[in-house]
């Protein structure tokens, strides 16, 4: 499958049940990523899935799970662009991976702190791959990042006791 896109800068609309995300993607430094991420957007599979990681000062983390903690139907993993010279700072959304490298599918995280230590090469060799960053809603990301958490299977910790759901995301602009 070829996930090459043509436009430089995508921008999405994260409708969410705490508020609005709007973020611009970065196709020119992060094209395998952006047009994953740009794909799932158009096919509506964020739309009804929550962020069942939060870490206040780290990241919030969605993508990959529904109100019921189901975990919805992924294509096969991308490449890890984390090479690309994008930091893991305050505000950039970057792709959610296993230990694998290059695992990351359809889950996101949006780092609520800078985390230096994620970036190529990490502690892995490889870091995780910032293809974007949060140009509308970092009060909604501060609040989301508020939320009280806790225990929740099969995650475990870190989950907000009241959900946090991605109502719909949308396209809302590509130059």
């Amino acid at each position: 499958m070829n996930t090459a896109v043509a436009a430089e800068t995508v921008n999405i609309r994260l409708n969410t049940s705490a508020g609005v995300i709007e973020l611009a993607l970065d196709g020119k430094n992060a094209p395998n990523s952006t047009a994953n991420f740009v794909q799932y957007v158009k096919d509506g599979h964020y739309d009804g899935l929550v962020f069942h990681r939060v870490i206040k000062g780290f990241m919030i983390q969605g993508g990959g799970y529904d109100t019921q903690y189901a975990q919805r139907q992924t294509r096969k993993p991308i490449e890890n662009e984390a090479k690309n010279g994008l930091k893991n700072v305050r505000g950039s959304i970057a792709m959610a991976r296993t230990g694998d490298p290059h695992s990351a599918s359809s889950q996101f995280f949006i780092n609520h702190g800078d985390n230096g230590f994620l970036d190529y090469p990490g502690q892995d060799g490889w870091g995780y791959a910032v293809f974007g960053k949060v140009t509308r809603g970092m009060d909604v990301l501060d609040k989301i990042a508020e939320a009280r958490t806790g225990n929740t299977p099969p995650f475990g910790r870190d989950v907000p006791v009241e959900q946090v759901v991605i109502n719909t995301a949308e396209v809302i602009a590509a130059e």
